[in-house]
């Protein structure tokens, strides 16, 4: 697999547990995810994100979001 490739799988697994944990369409999710530059920050933090549990991405993710104006409830 390419890293590419496993960037992008990261990004869609992350992506769908937000919108698990949201109860948000997967495009919904991506959208705010987007909008408040949690998908850049998961581009730019992938080595150290992948690391870590999706738990732990979400936070990080949720972290983000509201540092740049996205709140969700």
């Amino acid at each position: 697999m390419t890293e590419l490739r496993k960037r992008i799988d990261y990004t869609v697994a992350c992506v769908s547990e937000f919108a698990n944990k949201y109860n948000l369409t997967q495009k919904a999710a991506f959208q705010f995810l987007y909008d408040y530059k949690a998908i850049e920050f998961l581009k730019e933090c992938y080595d150290i994100e992948h690391t870590l549990s999706f738990d732990d991405a979400i936070e990080d993710m949720e972290r983000i979001c509201s540092k740049n104006g996205g709140v969700i409830s």
